[in-house]
């Protein structure tokens, strides 16, 4: 397993992003990963509109996972409207 950075928008409103977060926990945990650290980077203003919405809130998980499950939770991901954007970075060790 390989150790990755998951950096992740979701929409600031509450029942939202609690929907979006518990869905990729979901994932990960159905993928095999294991969660190493959580960490809320709060709400800021992004660059340009995602899904009509203007501002999200960042939240980056540290994970190791096998390298082959990655495609499959991306394809998840991609389907779910509470996951505005999403990036998965392969850490160094």
């Amino acid at each position: 397993m390989r150790s990755y950075e998951l950096v992740t928008i979701f929409p600031t409103e509450e029942e939202l992003y609690r929907l979006g977060k518990e869905a990729v926990l979901a994932e990960l945990q159905n993928q095999g990963a294991e969660l190493v650290k959580e960490e809320e980077m709060g709400e800021r203003q992004l660059s340009y509109p995602v899904k009509d919405r203007p501002r999200g809130r960042y939240v980056l998980f540290n994970i190791k996972m096998a390298p082959d499950k990655i495609i499959a939770a991306e394809k998840v991901f991609k389907l779910n409207t509470n996951v505005l954007k999403y990036l998965f970075v392969k850490v160094e060790e």
